[in-house]
C-alpha cells in the first residue's frame, strides 16, 4: 500500500512542482531562500562538485549519504535524493533507504541501469531485466514500510529499449509500490504525452539544458499531466560559468574592482548564512572568563 507522504502533500498542495537540484549545502539553503517548496540532490552535481568526475558511477553510495546528511541538516524544505540504482542488489536498496531515512531525506529517485550508472542524458546505458528492478523497487518500498519517504522509480529503457518498454517497465514498478514514475530522457513533447497518457499519476520528468529533452515550462507540463519537474543541473551549470567569467576577469585584469557587481558583497553573504544568528548563539554560551 502507499504511504501518503509529506511530498504527496506537497502535490496535492501546490500542484505542479518545479524544482532545482543541489550539490552541496549552501546551494540547498539558497533554493528554500528563494521560497522554492523542495530540493533535490543532484548525484551528477555532486559528482562534479566533490570529485571533479562526470556521473559516470564515480559516486559511491558513502559519498553521496555524507553529502545528503549536510543538505538534509541545512534546510526545512524536503528533499529529494538522486540514488541512482541504489548501489547494487535489491540488499543495498534496503540499506540506502534506511540510511538516506537517517540523513533525513524526504525521498529518493532510483533507476534501473546496471552499475556502473551514468547521467540519463549520456550515451552508452545499459538497462537490468524488469524483474530484477521490480524485486529492488519491492525491497525499496519494504524498506521503507510506514515511515515518511517518497520512492520515485526512474527507467532509462527509453533509449535502450525504446518507449513501449519504459512504459511497460515503469507499470510493474507502479505494481511493486513506487508512488511516482520517471521516464528518462524522452525524445520530444509528443513521447511525454505519451508517457502522462499511458502512466499513473504522480509523474516526473527532469529538464535538463542541452539535454534530449526539449526544455518546456511549468504550465505545459502541468497540462500534460506531470506533477514534478526537476531541473536538476540549473544550479551547476549556473555556478560553474559565474566562476569561470569571474576567474577570468581575475587572470586578466589582476583584481575584480571592474566586475564587484557580479559578486555578493561580504555582509550580503553574511546574511545568507545567517551570520547574526551564531553571533546570538556565541554569546548566549559565552562564559564570564571569556570576556
Amino acid at each position: 500500500m502507499t504511504n501518503t507522504t509529506q511530498i504527496h502533500t506537497l502535490i496535492e498542495k501546490e500542484g505542479t512542482i518545479v524544482f532545482p537540484g543541489v550539490y552541496d549545502a549552501l546551494s540547498a539553503k539558497l533554493v528554500e531562500q528563494a521560497g522554492l517548496p523542495l530540493v533535490f540532490l543532484s548525484g551528477y552535481s555532486v559528482a562534479a562538485a566533490q570529485l571533479g568526475l562526470p556521473d559516470f558511477g564515480y559516486l559511491t553510495q558513502t559519498e553521496m549519504v555524507a553529502v545528503a546528511r549536510r543538505v538534509c541538516g541545512s534546510v526545512n524544505i524536503p528533499v529529494i535524493i538522486d540514488a541512482d540504482t541504489g548501489y547494487g542488489n535489491a540488499l543495498n536498496v534496503i540499506r540506502t533507504v534506511n540510511e538516506l531515512i537517517e540523513a533525513g531525506a524526504a525521498g529518493m529517485i532510483f533507476e534501473d541501469q546496471l552499475w556502473p550508472k551514468r547521467c540519463g542524458h549520456m550515451k552508452g546505458k545499459r538497462v537490468i531485466p524488469i524483474d530484477e528492478q521490480v524485486q529492488k523497487v519491492r525491497a525499496a518500498v519494504d524498506a521503507r514500510g510506514a515511515r515518511d519517504f517518497f520512492i520515485i522509480a526512474r527507467t532509462d529503457a527509453r533509449q535502450v529499449n525504446g518507449l513501449d518498454d519504459a512504459i511497460q517497465r515503469c507499470r510493474q514498478y507502479k505494481e511493486a509500490g513506487a508512488d511516482a514514475l520517471f521516464v528518462e530522457a524522452a525524445q520530444n513533447k509528443e513521447e511525454l504525452i505519451t508517457i502522462a497518457k499511458e502512466l499513473p499519476p504522480p509523474l516526473i520528468t527532469n529538464m535538463i539544458e542541452g539535454g534530449t529533452t526539449p526544455l518546456l515550462s511549468r504550465s505545459e507540463l502541468a497540462t500534460i499531466g506531470f506533477q514534478l519537474v526537476v531541473c536538476p543541473l540549473t544550479a551547476l551549470y549556473t555556478s560553474t560559468k559565474a566562476l569561470l567569467d569571474m576567474f577570468e576577469v581575475l587572470k586578466n585584469e589582476g583584481t575584480t574592482k571592474s566586475a564587484l557587481d557580479r559578486l555578493m558583497t561580504f555582509d550580503q553573504f553574511n546574511k545568507v548564512i545567517d551570520l547574526e544568528k551564531h553571533y546570538g548563539l556565541e554569546s548566549q554560551y559565552r562564559s564570564p572568563s571569556e570576556d
